[in-house]
């Protein structure tokens, strides 16, 4: 089905590429108490596919794959994604994720925009933005807040 010549998207799977799919999916578990949906495993071990659901979303993850060019990023290395995750009590899901293993890059704060949030870093080298909804507003009273926090008013 398409509208004005633009296919209709249906859903959007975040991709993880990790060293250590295994590991990383214990992880989600513990941190963000994610459900493994199933998992395409070589005799290796190495995992080829699995999807696990974290709250509405799936996400999707693999082991690496160098021979193809398939790689994550450093567990201590930057990535430029973030995965922003919203939760009813944001406080605890960050208590939680560090208590698993992730590391903080961001505490938690409240900000203008009417969102406490934090960001973390699994163990495996992705970023997760953790948020919780404090407050309702209009996107011209969020550009008012964002404009006088950058006047310093």
């Amino acid at each position: 089905m398409e509208d004005s010549g633009n296919p209709v998207i249906k859903d959007v799977y975040p991709y993880l590429r990790v060293r250590d799919a295994n590991a990383a999916i214990d992880f989600y578990v513990r941190a963000f108490g994610a459900t493994e949906r199933f998992r395409l495993a070589e005799p290796s071990g190495r995992i080829g596919h699995a999807e696990l659901t974290i709250g509405p979303a799936t996400i999707m993850l693999s082991d690496e794959y160098p021979e193809y060019g398939i790689r994550g990023p450093e567990p201590t290395g930057r990535t430029p994604v973030a995965i922003h995750l919203h939760a009813e009590d944001v406080d605890t899901l960050f208590e939680r994720t560090i208590a698993a293993g992730a590391s903080t890059v961001r505490p938690l704060e409240d900000h203008f925009y009417g969102e406490r949030s934090g960001t973390v870093r699994d163990p495996f080298g992705h970023e997760w933005l953790l948020g919780g909804h404090l407050e309702s507003m209009t996107p011209e009273e969020m550009q008012r807040r964002y404009s006088a926090s950058l006047s310093g008013t």
